[in-house]
């Protein structure tokens, strides 16, 4: 029996109160996985998660591969039915500073139709709509389903490919539906096309073997700090642009995105401009960003009159999409070897990388995610975006699935501040993801008989 548009929407206002209390029990769990937290949450959390999908009638079981838990829930499919794999991730980020939060990062709370709380958008609200759908359609679901819930995708998916490996045979799907980036804004559904790699690593530089006092010596030898910030300012012209050889960069987004809602949403200052040149969400999506992130060096309030002999930088490099994350780390490393100023040692280190990506979001799949975004956002149609950060395993997806449609979604918004200080969700468009996704699994079905 296929259930009707009516049917479906009625079935998702029914369920949405009982989705979004779930919803607020697991935003209770810190279930952060980064090293020198309390993982017993993380283990929680996938308990949690476990038995959400039990709930639903999959069968279900925590799995892990040297890393964090995942869960893994599995209903087959009808016969001459496709199968759908629903991705998102139960771990969250570290609250930061806890001043910055003007509620208990771990109590939901509701504020102007937003709900707030880590992870409440980044992802668990990605996990809720996966189950709102599964609920709505009860025992009429009409594909066969294999939720895929990871447990570490915010340290950086380290088990991931090995868990992939291992489970390739059950998560193997027609279309997978991969729920933890955005939406274009509020009352504008987004499909993700491409998204940028990354390339983390660290450099540092010596030019002493200790410090020694700074009028004695101050003049002649060249101190670590200085040595570093000229380094570090060779890897920019002077509008902004990376200036490293070899990196890709290829331009050509086609989408505008308004100056005034990006720096609102950068939160950038009055009278900061913009780096770079060219198409605001060229800059964003499909250039690379050269980012440094940190300085090991001494602090302003404890530093002496002493030439510092040695500064480390951390660097974040974010790749175009079609460029590799080995040769863009080589470049950059061949940069900093080349320009390091007056012959100061210089070591660079490489911390960990991630794929870029492109989706050919062209076919059956992606018109039938299109069409269910469109209804559910009541005539709107869907943007194709890029995104300036990275989800590396999208790549891993493609290369282990190829022939499977994937399709990026998400319940975020321009002002969701995942990873921040005070993220939050907008129920409203959560209510609005739940039934797109719900529409889609039944699009996806129709589209695979017809």
């Amino acid at each position: 029996m296929t259930l009707s548009e009516a049917e479906l929407r009625a079935a998702i206002t029914r369920e949405f109160p009982g989705v979004r209390a779930d919803l607020e029990r697991l935003v209770r769990i810190p279930g952060i996985a980064f090293d020198g937290f309390d993982h017993t949450h993380v283990d929680r959390s996938a308990e949690a998660v476990a038995e959400l999908l039990r709930g639903c009638g999959l069968d279900t079981r925590i799995v892990r591969s040297g890393g964090q838990p995942a869960v893994i829930g599995s209903r087959p499919a009808p016969p001459g039915a496709p199968t759908v794999l629903l991705y998102a991730h139960h771990d969250v980020q570290p609250v930061g500073d806890l001043f910055l939060w003007e509620s208990d990062p771990f109590e939901p709370v509701e504020r102007d139709g937003r709900l707030y709380g880590r992870g409440a958008a980044d992802d668990k609200a990605g996990i809720m709509a996966h189950v709102a759908a599964l609920r709505a359609f009860g025992d009429a679901l009409p594909v066969g389903v294999v939720l895929f819930i990871e447990g570490e995708e915010e340290y950086g998916s380290d088990s991931l490919e090995r868990l992939l490996e291992e489970h390739r045979d059950e998560l193997a799907a027609d279309v997978i539906v991969i729920a933890d980036s955005g939406n274009w804004d509020i009352g504008v559904p987004a499909l993700t096309t491409s998204l940028r790699g990354i390339v983390n690593c660290f450099v540092e530089v010596r030019t002493a073997e200790h410090a020694v006092h700074s009028g004695m010596f101050g003049g002649l030898v060249p101190d670590a700090l200085t040595v570093l910030v000229k380094l570090l300012a060779t890897l920019h012209d002077d509008d902004g642009t990376v200036v490293v050889e070899g990196l890709v960069s290829p331009g050509g987004a086609v989408v505008d995105y308004p100056e005034d809602r990006l720096r609102a949403e950068a939160s950038v200052l009055d009278g900061v401009s913009f780096v770079g040149t060219g198409r605001l969400t060229e800059r964003l999506w499909t250039k690379p960003a050269l980012s440094i992130l940190g300085v090991d060096a001494p602090r302003t309030s404890e530093a002496p009159n002493a030439l510092v002999p040695s500064a480390k930088a951390k660097l974040s490099l974010r790749l175009a999409p079609g460029d590799e994350p080995k040769s863009a780390y080589a470049a950059v490393k061949a940069h900093l070897e080349k320009h390091v100023p007056w012959g100061a040692q210089v070591e660079v280190t490489f911390e960990h990388d991630g794929e870029p990506c492109v989706i050919d979001a062209t076919g059956p799949m992606f018109d039938a995610a299109r069409d269910a975004f469109r209804t559910a956002w009541d005539g709107v149609s869907p943007v194709d975006i890029g995104v300036g950060g990275s989800i590396p395993f999208i790549a891993t997806f493609q290369e282990m699935f190829p022939g499977a449609a994937i399709l990026v979604t998400g319940v975020e918004d321009p002002h969701s501040l995942a990873h921040g200080p005070n993220e939050s969700l907008h129920l409203g468009e959560f209510a609005r993801v739940c039934l797109a996704e719900t529409l889609l699994l039944r699009n996806v079905a129709n589209a695979a008989t017809s």
